[in-house]
């Protein structure tokens, strides 16, 4: 079935030609329990009935809003907050709504053991027990991210990847949120602590899959657009390869089993069965979206996906062809004390912020609510 799969990347034409050896090779020998996770996932989705309802200088890298194709032109349509809206407090480590919570947070707990929390933590995160002035500079006033108690602090970073190049734009991602393959590359991002300007393509013919066509002549996800070095592929496994020889650490200064979730059946076993844990959202267009969502401003989401309490807001993101800048925040990334500084309170995720409104705000189901308010079109 195309649209989860793969296709061939798009390099010169003696390096296709090279992968396309090695896939044929490698799809001879691939064993059918890989294709049946992706047929168990593809069938609900055909039954399902339709349903209701640089790091100083990363905040100016996440604000561009041109995209892929757009040229830049076109003025984004106009939407508003919710008459007398007004954002929630933030309110760490707590549930604002538990009773409605619960559930969601029960099965993103378990897609997330499934797979193993691959993404929850970056390539290298290593833990540090400060004492002395080192605690003493961790908190908010001092907009770095950690815990204080007494005189000693807990912080976590990953000197790894302090070392390793970064984009000066984000790489733009052609995706969906129930697909196998495109959770690979989202979750490789996160390893590698980079963001991600992704396109919601739901089952690889809704939201930004027409566009995708119109540049490739496909609709086939995931698809790579690096602005930072003009290069362009699809195939997940090819992808993953890129980002980790483009924006990686040496080879050498990481054990390469730290990437093995990431690798062959059991990935795409785990991350089928993850999508099916949630109930396939994100699979879909939600019926009552805004049909001109995907011309506006992408939004900025401050999280990391494997997260109980972020991934409701990707689901809804992607179920409304909504385009968006994923900024990783997993255990680790240097993302945490930007988040620490932009906000001035603690550190907590998701954090949402809307250039279409002006709106910024904390707390899972109430970003849900607000984006359900803002993009759909309500009933009559």
């Amino acid at each position: 079935v195309r649209h989860a799969g793969d296709c061939a990347s798009q390099h010169s034409p003696a390096a296709n030609s090279r992968v396309q050896t090695r896939r044929r090779q490698a799809r001879r020998c691939r064993p059918a329990v890989v294709a049946m996770p992706v047929l168990l996932l593809l069938l609900p989705i055909a039954l399902r009935p339709t349903a209701p309802g640089n790091r100083a200088g990363f905040v100016q890298m996440v604000q561009p809003t041109t995209r892929p194709g757009d040229g830049g032109a076109a003025r984004p349509p106009a939407v508003a907050a919710p008459a007398g809206f007004v954002a929630p407090k933030p309110k760490p480590l707590s549930m604002t709504r538990p009773k409605e919570q619960l559930p969601s947070l029960i099965t993103g707990g378990l897609a997330l053991a499934v797979r193993l929390a691959t993404g929850v933590f970056t390539l290298g995160w290593t833990p540090w027990l400060l004492t002395g002035d080192d605690a003493a500079a961790v908190g908010v006033e001092s907009g770095t991210y950690g815990f204080r108690l007494g005189p000693v602090a807990f912080r976590d970073t990953s000197p790894l990847l302090a070392e390793a190049v970064r984009p000066e734009e984000p790489l733009v991602l052609y995706e969906y949120e129930g697909s196998p393959f495109c959770r690979k590359v989202r979750e490789a991002a996160l390893l590698l602590d980079l963001p991600l300007a992704l396109r919601p393509c739901p089952g690889a013919r809704a939201g930004f899959a027409s566009e995708l066509q119109e540049r490739t002549g496909r609709m086939t996800v995931p698809f790579l657009v690096d602005p930072n070095t003009g290069t362009e592929m699809f195939e997940s496994d090819d992808i993953v390869e890129y980002m980790l020889s483009t924006y990686g650490p040496p080879r050498a200064a990481y054990d390469p089993k730290a990437l093995w979730p990431l690798r062959g059946g059991f990935q795409v076993a785990t991350a089928t069965l993850a999508t099916l844990l949630r109930g396939l959202a994100g699979s879909q267009r939600q019926p009552n979206a805004r049909p001109d969502n995907e011309a506006m401003q992408p939004l900025q989401l401050w999280g990391y996906e494997p997260s109980p309490f972020v991934r409701p807001v990707r689901e809804k993101l992607c179920a409304l062809c909504l385009p968006h800048t994923l900024v990783p925040t997993a255990r680790g990334s240097a993302n945490r004390d930007a988040l620490v500084r932009k906000t001035g309170v603690q550190f907590q995720v998701p954090y949402l912020v809307d250039p279409n409104t002006g709106v910024e705000l904390f707390e899972s189901p109430e970003i849900v609510e607000y984006l359900e308010a803002v993009y759909t079109v309500p009933s009559r």
